[in-house]
C-alpha cells in the first residue's frame, strides 16, 4: 500500500509577526520554527516509510536574503531522496517563478511541477499520478484546474492545486477554483495550498487543506503539521493529521465571573498555562490571554492593564515563569466587566469628574488643582491616547470614531479604577 504525505505552505524564511519576547533562547526558537517544522516532517516521513511527499505551494516565504534558506532545503530534500522518498513541489504565489530569482540544483528525485502548463508525473512502481501547474507569476487570476490533464488509467490520481478556491474569504485570491470544478476532473484526491487551516472538504474525492507546516503569528493557534495519506488501489484507506509545528500560538480565555480574589485568578491561569503546555507536548508557546466575565477584580485588572509596561501580561507571566515548558505572554486582552452596582458607581463618579472638567475650562485655579490631582494617572491611560497627547496631537486623532469611543472609555475606566485604589 503506498503511502504519501501532502503538505503545504512551509513559508521558509518567514518571520514571525506579532512577537515580543524578553528570554534570546525563547525567542531563538520561535525565529527557527519554520525550519525545525520541515526537518519535523522530514523525520515523520523516514519514520512512517512514505513514498511520496508532495507541497503545494509556498515552500518558501518568498526570494531568499542569502543561501542559506536554499541549502538548508536541499539538505532536508536529499535526506528523503537518499531513502528512495519521491518529492514533488508546486509554486504557490509566495514562490512563483517570477519572486524567487535563485536557483537550486536538486537531488535526484525531487520535481517542480511546470510553470508553463499544466502536466502529468507517472509513478508506475506507486501506481500514482501527480497533476498540477505552478505559479509562473504571483498573481494567477485563472482557474488553473479547468485545464489539468486527464486521469490516468490505473493510477490514483492526485491533483496539485494552490488556490484560495471558491468561498474562502481569509487568504488573498489566487487561481480560484471551485469544489465543483475539481470534482469533475475525475481525481482521487486533491492536494491543496494557500488555505492555513486544516480542512477536508471532500472524500469522494478527498479534497484537502493540510493547513500550514508552522503558525506564523497569532491568529494561527494551535497544532500544525501535514497530511499523511495511505492508498490501497484506487481509494484511500487512511487519512492522518501529522503535528509538524516547532513553536505554537495559543489563546487562554478565563471567565473571570464572580471571582473577587486575585489569588482565585492566579490558580486558574496556573491551571490553563499547564493545560496547554501538555497539549503542545513541549512546545514553546507563545500565548494570547483573554479574561472575560463579570467581576469585581475588573478595576485592578484595568490598572495594571493601562500601565505603560503592561504589567498585567507581566504579572501573568510570573504567575506561570515556574512550569517546565517555555512560553511567553504575546498580549492580554481584558474584556471584563464590573458588577452592575459596580458599574453604576462608576457611572456617578465619572459623571462628577466630567462636570468637573467642564468647570476647569472655565476656571484656571480648578485646572491647576485637577491637572496635579490626575498627574499620577498617565501611566494606567491608553497607550493610544498617550501617544497622541505626547506628540501635542491630540486634536487631531485620525483613528475611527468606534476606536476614538473606546479609547476614552477605557480611559475612564483606568480613571474609576485608581479613583477606587484599584491599583494597590
Amino acid at each position: 500500500m503506498p503511502k504519501f504525505i501532502h503538505a503545504a505552505d512551509l513559508h521558509l524564511g518567514s518571520p514571525l509577526q506579532g512577537l515580543s519576547v524578553r528570554d534570546p533562547a525563547l525567542l531563538s526558537r520561535f525565529r527557527g520554527a519554520t525550519r525545525q517544522a520541515l526537518t519535523n516532517l522530514v523525520e515523520l516521513a523516514l519514520e512512517r516509510r512514505v513514498d511520496l511527499l508532495l507541497v503545494a505551494g509556498d515552500l518558501f516565504d518568498g526570494d531568499w536574503k542569502d543561501q542559506s534558506t536554499g541549502l538548508f532545503f536541499i539538505r532536508e530534500m536529499s535526506r528523503l531522496a537518499s531513502a528512495g522518498i519521491e518529492i514533488v513541489l508546486l509554486r504557490g504565489n509566495h514562490d512563483a517563478q517570477s519572486v524567487i530569482t535563485r536557483e537550486l540544483r536538486l537531488p535526484a528525485g525531487v520535481r517542480w511541477l511546470s510553470t508553463e502548463r499544466p502536466e502529468s508525473l507517472d509513478f508506475p512502481r506507486l501506481g500514482l499520478a501527480v497533476h498540477g501547474q505552478s505559479f509562473a507569476e504571483r498573481a494567477v487570476a485563472e482557474n488553473l484546474a479547468r485545464d489539468y490533464p486527464a486521469p490516468l488509467a490505473g493510477r490514483f490520481n492526485i491533483g496539485m492545486l494552490h488556490t484560495s478556491l471558491e468561498g474562502a474569504t481569509e487568504h488573498a485570491r489566487y487561481a480560484p477554483t471551485s469544489l465543483a470544478d475539481l470534482c469533475q476532473r475525475g481525481y482521487d484526491y486533491w492536494a491543496l495550498g494557500h488555505i492555513h487551516a486544516r480542512r477536508v472538504l471532500c472524500e469522494a474525492p478527498y479534497v484537502v487543506f493540510p493547513g500550514n507546516l508552522q503558525g506564523r503569528h497569532p491568529r494561527e493557534t494551535g497544532g500544525k503539521g501535514a497530511t499523511l495519506v495511505t492508498v490501497e488501489g484506487q481509494r484511500v484507506v487512511a487519512l492522518e493529521e501529522l503535528c509538524c509545528d516547532a513553536a505554537r500560538w495559543v489563546t487562554l480565555e478565563l471567565d473571570l465571573t464572580g471571582v473577587e480574589q486575585l489569588g482565585e485568578l492566579d490558580q486558574r491561569w496556573v491551571d490553563a498555562v499547564e493545560s496547554a503546555t501538555r497539549e503542545a507536548a513541549g512546545r514553546p508557546l507563545a500565548i494570547r490571554a483573554q479574561l472575560t466575565g463579570t467581576t469585581s477584580l475588573h478595576s485592578s485588572l484595568l490598572a495594571r492593564h493601562g500601565a505603560a509596561l503592561d504589567s498585567l501580561g507581566q504579572y501573568l507571566e510570573q504567575l506561570s515563569a515556574h512550569l517546565p515548558a517555555p512560553h511567553c505572554i504575546e498580549k492580554v486582552k481584558l474584556l471584563t466587566r464590573l458588577p452592575s452596582e459596580s458599574a453604576g458607581l462608576s457611572a456617578g463618579l465619572l459623571g462628577e469628574l466630567r462636570s468637573m472638567l467642564e468647570q476647569a475650562q472655565q476656571d484656571p485655579e480648578l485646572c491647576s488643582a485637577l491637572q496635579k490631582e490626575l498627574a499620577g494617572l498617565g501611566p494606567f491611560l491608553p497607550h493610544e491616547l498617550l501617544d497622541n497627547a505626547r506628540s501635542g496631537q491630540a486634536r487631531e486623532f485620525t483613528a475611527p470614531t468606534e476606536r476614538v469611543d473606546a479609547l476614552l472609555a477605557e480611559a475612564s475606566e483606568a480613571i474609576f479604577a485608581q479613583l477606587l485604589g484599584g491599583a494597590n
